[in-house]
């Protein structure tokens, strides 16, 4: 725990104070972290390659065609139609709450990261459009999309811990729906209050000149390409539930439902409807997406950065001493199944394996105690979103999309996350007193 300490504290002051760029000072504190905590010193940088591959295998086509796409729908002006169409339905005192709610229905069937870079253009249309607070504007559908990452079945995170303690998918979902409302309401629009004064300069990627009306897309055009990945994603995660049986078909379906391959081919459907329809030749578009790589290359620098590190300690196995370390404690078992969640989330970052973890240890208590397993799922869920910080790719997404400083960063986007951890928290252990 000293070393995990010491790491952290050390990563927070090479860039806060030395200003060192953070991609090398994940790469230096990884590299100290894996020797401290004895892996083998030929196995260091072995780790260190495991943990960038991993995160980037993952997540990089996913960013990359996300911020060509959210290039595209800021040129063409479509992310601007959007946002006039969103004040215009609800009015401009209520445009958070219409956010709120679109990354609600969003994140249920999206991984937490490719619904953020699906809904970053979306906030940052309407900050631009209507020259808001960014992270006023932002912090709320972001806090939406964090609480179904932890909290609600389908997702792939809640649903693996369903199928650990044998809980009941359907009965989850209800009870996460009970507590992930309260939770969002708190953790976003009225913790959001506090932060109108935060200093924001959103990626320029995401930033277009204003266009004259006639020069716009269609309202269908520009609402139906933007949220095409997301009607995809929705399309192939309850396309289980519909009875087909063929195999032909079922397979088509789990490649057509990779989110790579929905975001490919969201990206050419863009092209065509927000680019060649638009009278936009080629050339100019290509130079569009080549902006958009550049300007969110440092992020996937960060994410690899943080993914080194994560590889490390959990290498270590530093992860379980915490786990078996805490199992000693007399606490309730829905309390401790959220406390060892969240040690091992600020320890490595990572809320899935947070998640994963924690229920590896709990797993016997949830029979041996009797305790709920749907309610069990839940408190794992709220632990592993506990006080992201500097070893979280989601901090770091949050930081540099939003461009902050890491002060503000941890005003905002950590406070927002611990609210989060706790009040599903409270909301699990008033649950276990009714059912």
């Amino acid at each position: 725990m000293l070393v995990i300490l010491f790491c952290i504290i050390l990563l927070i002051l090479l860039v806060s104070w030395a200003k060192v760029n953070p991609f090398l000072a994940f790469l230096v504190v990884s590299i100290a972290a894996g020797l401290m905590l004895g892996i083998p010193v030929n196995k260091v940088t072995a780790s260190v390659q495991k943990g960038i591959g991993d995160i980037l295998g993952g997540l990089l086509i996913i960013i990359c065609l996300g911020a060509m796409l959210g290039k595209l729908v800021a040129a063409s002006g479509a992310a601007q139609k959007i946002a006039e169409v969103l004040v215009n339905a609800v009015g401009q005192k209520y445009i958070q709450w219409a956010l709120v709610a679109a990354g609600f229905i969003i994140g249920i069937p999206l991984f937490y990261g490719i619904g953020f870079v699906l809904m970053v253009p979306l906030i940052f249309s309407v900050v631009y459009k209507y020259k808001l607070p960014a992270v006023f504007i932002g912090l709320p559908m972001i806090a939406s999309l964090s609480v179904t990452h932890g909290f609600l079945p389908p997702h792939p995170s809640p649903s693996a811990l369903v199928v650990l303690f044998h809980a009941n998918m359907a009965t989850t979902f209800v009870y996460g729906l009970m507590i992930a409302i309260p939770a969002i309401i708190l953790a976003g629009p009225v913790f959001a209050q506090f932060l109108k004064k935060i200093p924001s300069e959103p990626l320029a990627t995401f930033r277009a000149e204003e266009m004259p009306a006639d020069k716009l897309p269609s309202t269908f055009v520009s609402f139906f390409t933007a949220l095409l990945p997301v009607l995809l994603l929705m399309l192939t995660a309850f396309f289980p539930y519909m009875g087909v049986t063929n195999l032909h078909i079922l397979k088509a379906m789990a490649f057509l439902g990779d989110p790579s391959i929905v975001m490919l081919i969201a990206l050419i459907v863009a092209t065509y409807t927000l680019g060649i329809k638009q009278g936009r030749s080629m050339g100019t578009i290509a130079v569009n997406f080549t902006d958009a790589v550049k300007d969110i290359s440092i992020i996937l620098l960060i994410i690899a950065g943080s993914g080194a590190f994560k590889e490390v300690l959990t290498a270590s196995g530093v992860d379980k001493e915490i786990a078996n370390s805490l199992k000693a404690f007399n606490m309730p078992p829905l309390v401790l199944g959220w406390v060892i969640a969240a040690i091992i989330r600020v320890s490595l970052g990572s809320a899935t394996v947070a998640g994963l973890t924690a229920a590896g240890i709990v797993a016997s208590l949830v029979v041996t105690e009797h305790v709920n397993p749907n309610l069990m799922v839940l408190s794992i869920g709220a632990g592993s979103l506990a006080f992201s910080h500097v070893n979280d790719s989601g901090f770091w997404l949050f930081k540099e999309y939003f461009n902050l400083s890491i002060k503000d960063t941890f005003r905002s986007w950590s406070v927002m996350e611990t609210l989060v951890s706790l009040i599903g928290l409270m909301g699990v252990v008033i649950l276990n007193l009714f059912v």
